[in-house]
């Protein structure tokens, strides 16, 4: 034990910006490893992921962000913000139908630091060997592969195709959910539903939109078969506090929102609804992926969308090259009351295609290595989801450059 404690200190040490979660991950190994492995060796497992990811584009006239969750971006000087985490589970295995789990994670979130969050924290119980039951803390499966954003070793691209999950910042529910697998023909279904309640907060600008304990409720329906994957999944939240749109007027333009503006933009009591549709084919060198969403907001404030992508790769050795495309458009709702709501109303707008392309370079086991370039053709109203935006200048094109390293361990 004293050797894992001593690695946990130096780890600490050497890595300053994730001290804290370094600390926090040999709190949890310590409190509960010791009597677990007094009882058996293999009880008790410790596992981790990370990135370190470097991003610029070609314009400071937005600043491009992975998903909404946060509140500042990257321009055209190199920056290791918006795509570097360190993250650490560890398991116990309390019995053949019992377990376990706490995952902590280090990453840029909405209050502009690197503050170690529970991403995970949940009890897990099999009744039989095909039905699964947790509660606690659980990730957000919204969309197919949401759970695992952050593992960035296990997504064939530098991150996941923002134009299809940028709408996506919810990473974790206080609750329950249910999963059951039934063989069927050659293949496996899967179903599972989830409900909770939301304990997180997104940015506007300097302020922070709370929407801890928002109720949300969905599930999946997935069949697996050889190399393919297909799934289709449903899920909807109910906010429970307005977007903070009149400090964000007042600092930033001087204006005061009316109450009839602020009735007409309220999001307390709406309900956003998620549908998606995934396909996904893996086998030999080849791998290629098929998303589609639709996004039906319940608030005027913001606009209901529709995006996707497509991508396909082809492993050569250790070396894996990708093509890909993505797109998203939103839809303007129109009749706003005033010429204030209706500014409003333009931030959540989103019309533009990317394309992209990259190298993935698996060149020792648990690390890769990539380089992605991210091409961003768009309207000039297209504002969503980028931060800083100077609308006067803005013409809703850009490139994108990342490299990053992703290992697990």
């Amino acid at each position: 034990m004293m050797t894992i404690a001593n690695l946990f200190r130096r780890a600490a040490r050497v890595c300053p910006l994730n001290r804290s979660l370094l600390v926090l991950a040999g709190s949890v190994f310590l409190a509960v490893a010791p009597p677990v492995l007094a009882e058996s060796d293999s009880a008790f497992s410790l596992n981790g992921f990370g990135t370190f990811g470097l991003a610029r584009t070609t314009t400071d006239n937005v600043e491009f962000v992975r998903d909404i969750s946060q509140p500042r971006g990257v321009g055209k000087d190199w920056s290791a913000l918006i795509d570097s985490v360190l993250g650490v589970q560890g398991a116990w295995h309390i019995s053949p139908q019992f377990e376990a789990v706490v995952q902590a994670t280090s990453r840029y979130r909405y209050d502009k630091t690197f503050t170690p969050d529970i991403s995970w924290g949940f009890i897990k119980y099999n009744p039989t060997p095909n039905l699964s039951l947790r509660a606690g803390r659980l990730g957000t499966e919204f969309f197919m592969m949401a759970d695992s954003r952050w593992v960035g070793y296990s997504f064939l691209t530098v991150r996941p195709p923002g134009d299809y999950f940028w709408y996506l910042p919810f990473y974790s529910i206080h609750g329950a959910d249910a999963a059951i697998n039934l063989s069927l023909e050659e293949g496996v279904l899967r179903a599972k539903a989830f409900y909770g309640h939301s304990n997180g907060k997104i940015p506007l600008a300097d302020e922070q939109w709370d929407i801890a304990g928002s109720p949300m409720l969905g599930g999946y329906l997935e069949y697996q078969r050889g190399p393919w994957q297909v799934r289709a999944s449903y899920a909807n939240i109910e906010f429970k506090n307005d977007l903070p749109i009149a400090p964000v007027l007042k600092k930033a333009v001087g204006v005061t929102l009316s109450a009839q503006d602020a009735a007409f933009l309220a999001t307390h009591d709406t309900r956003t609804h998620y549908y998606s549709l995934g396909l996904v084919y893996d086998r030999g060198p080849w791998q290629a992926q098929v998303m589609l969403n639709h996004i039906e907001q319940g608030s005027q404030a913001l606009e209901s969308s529709d995006g996707g992508y497509a991508l396909v790769g082809y492993r050569v050795g250790e070396v894996t090259p990708y093509l890909g495309y993505s797109w998203v458009l939103s839809r303007s709702r129109g009749n706003a009351p005033s010429a204030i709501a209706a500014y409003v109303m333009q931030d959540s707008h989103a019309d533009q295609q990317t394309t992209f392309a990259g190298l993935r370079w698996d060149f020792v086991r648990n690390v890769a290595v990539k380089a992605q370039w991210d091409g961003i053709r768009g309207e000039a109203s297209s504002l969503f989801p980028y931060r800083q935006d100077n609308r006067a200048r803005w013409d809703g094109r850009m490139d994108v450059f990342s490299l990053t390293m992703d290992f697990v361990f």
